[in-house]
Protein backbone atom coordinates (compact mmCIF):
# COMPACT_ATOMS: atom_id res chain seq x y z
CA UNK A 1 0.00 0.00 0.00
CA UNK A 2 1.37 3.79 -0.58
CA UNK A 3 -0.48 6.96 0.96
CA UNK A 4 0.22 10.11 -0.96
CA UNK A 5 0.01 13.78 -0.46
CA UNK A 6 -0.07 16.54 -2.95
CA UNK A 7 0.98 19.84 -2.30
CA UNK A 8 1.85 22.96 -3.98
CA UNK A 9 -1.45 24.33 -4.85
CA UNK A 10 -2.25 27.78 -4.53
CA UNK A 11 -4.16 30.92 -6.28
CA UNK A 12 -2.86 32.37 -8.96
CA UNK A 13 -3.18 34.79 -12.02
CA UNK A 14 -4.08 33.65 -15.86
CA UNK A 15 -1.11 32.76 -17.63
CA UNK A 16 0.68 32.28 -14.88
CA UNK A 17 2.45 28.76 -12.91
CA UNK A 18 2.21 26.43 -10.38
CA UNK A 19 4.34 23.31 -9.39
CA UNK A 20 2.49 20.38 -8.00
CA UNK A 21 4.33 17.44 -5.42
CA UNK A 22 2.36 13.97 -4.82
CA UNK A 23 4.94 12.78 -1.88
CA UNK A 24 4.66 8.90 -1.49
CA UNK A 25 5.14 6.59 1.16
CA UNK A 26 4.63 3.24 2.36
CA UNK A 27 5.89 0.57 -1.05
CA UNK A 28 8.33 0.77 -3.39
CA UNK A 29 7.28 4.14 -5.45
CA UNK A 30 9.09 2.62 -8.43
CA UNK A 31 6.48 0.08 -9.06
CA UNK A 32 3.94 2.80 -9.02
CA UNK A 33 2.24 4.62 -12.20
CA UNK A 34 1.53 7.92 -11.14
CA UNK A 35 -1.47 10.25 -12.66
CA UNK A 36 -3.29 13.49 -11.80
CA UNK A 37 -6.85 14.28 -11.78
CA UNK A 38 -8.81 17.19 -11.64
CA UNK A 39 -11.99 17.87 -10.22
CA UNK A 40 -13.77 21.32 -10.66
CA UNK A 41 -16.88 22.09 -8.78
CA UNK A 42 -20.24 20.37 -10.32
CA UNK A 43 -18.02 18.57 -12.78
CA UNK A 44 -17.13 14.78 -12.75
CA UNK A 45 -13.56 14.14 -11.58
CA UNK A 46 -10.78 14.07 -15.22
CA UNK A 47 -7.56 12.90 -16.22
CA UNK A 48 -5.31 15.42 -16.65
CA UNK A 49 -1.37 13.39 -16.83
CA UNK A 50 0.16 10.52 -16.15
CA UNK A 51 3.45 9.28 -15.71
CA UNK A 52 4.39 5.16 -15.86
CA UNK A 53 6.34 3.54 -13.19
CA UNK A 54 9.79 4.49 -14.46
CA UNK A 55 8.66 8.12 -15.99
CA UNK A 56 9.77 6.54 -19.54
CA UNK A 57 5.66 7.33 -20.91
CA UNK A 58 3.75 10.05 -20.30
CA UNK A 59 -0.05 11.07 -21.49
CA UNK A 60 -1.80 14.09 -21.24
CA UNK A 61 -5.57 15.44 -21.28
CA UNK A 62 -5.88 17.36 -25.04
CA UNK A 63 -6.49 20.67 -22.79
CA UNK A 64 -3.04 20.64 -21.65
CA UNK A 65 -0.88 19.18 -23.62
CA UNK A 66 2.05 22.15 -24.05
CA UNK A 67 1.44 23.49 -20.89
CA UNK A 68 1.35 20.68 -17.96
CA UNK A 69 4.17 18.00 -17.56
CA UNK A 70 4.66 15.22 -15.48
CA UNK A 71 7.76 14.45 -13.87
CA UNK A 72 8.57 11.76 -11.04
CA UNK A 73 11.97 10.99 -9.28
CA UNK A 74 11.68 7.70 -7.54
CA UNK A 75 14.35 8.24 -5.06
CA UNK A 76 12.53 11.12 -3.65
CA UNK A 77 8.62 9.27 -4.19
CA UNK A 78 7.76 12.81 -5.39
CA UNK A 79 5.60 12.91 -8.56
CA UNK A 80 5.83 16.84 -9.56
CA UNK A 81 2.49 18.12 -12.08
CA UNK A 82 4.41 21.71 -13.40
CA UNK A 83 1.55 23.80 -15.02
CA UNK A 84 2.38 26.69 -17.07
CA UNK A 85 0.25 29.12 -18.95
CA UNK A 86 -2.65 28.46 -16.58
CA UNK A 87 -6.58 29.33 -17.42
CA UNK A 88 -9.15 30.16 -15.19
CA UNK A 89 -10.73 26.77 -16.74
CA UNK A 90 -7.98 24.88 -14.65
CA UNK A 91 -9.30 25.66 -11.68
CA UNK A 92 -9.94 22.82 -10.09
CA UNK A 93 -9.03 20.32 -7.04
CA UNK A 94 -6.07 18.40 -8.18
CA UNK A 95 -5.71 14.46 -6.78
CA UNK A 96 -2.71 12.46 -7.80
CA UNK A 97 -3.60 8.50 -7.48
CA UNK A 98 -0.83 5.52 -7.93
CA UNK A 99 -1.60 2.28 -9.27
CA UNK A 100 0.96 -0.48 -8.80
CA UNK A 101 1.53 -1.08 -12.49
CA UNK A 102 4.65 -1.77 -14.18
CA UNK A 103 2.91 -1.41 -17.73
CA UNK A 104 1.90 1.56 -20.11
CA UNK A 105 -1.90 0.50 -20.51
CA UNK A 106 -5.10 2.20 -19.33
CA UNK A 107 -2.91 5.08 -17.75
CA UNK A 108 -5.87 7.79 -18.52
CA UNK A 109 -8.44 5.60 -16.65
CA UNK A 110 -9.65 6.46 -13.11
CA UNK A 111 -10.03 3.20 -12.53
CA UNK A 112 -6.88 2.08 -13.22
CA UNK A 113 -5.27 3.93 -9.72
CA UNK A 114 -6.12 1.99 -6.67
CA UNK A 115 -4.53 5.25 -4.11
CA UNK A 116 -5.53 8.58 -4.03
CA UNK A 117 -4.11 11.78 -2.08
CA UNK A 118 -6.23 14.62 -0.08
CA UNK A 119 -6.22 17.20 -3.10
CA UNK A 120 -5.28 20.23 -3.25
CA UNK A 121 -6.96 23.30 -4.31
CA UNK A 122 -6.07 24.88 -7.72
CA UNK A 123 -7.71 28.48 -8.28
CA UNK A 124 -6.67 30.91 -11.67
CA UNK A 125 -7.97 34.23 -11.46
CA UNK A 126 -8.79 36.35 -14.29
Amino acid sequence: QVQLVESGGGLVQAGGSLRLSCAASGRTFSNYAVAWFRQAPGKEREFVGATSWDGGSTYYEDSVKGRFTVSRDNDKMTVYLQMNSLKVEDTAVYYCAAARYRGFMGLVARARYDYWGQGTQVTVSS
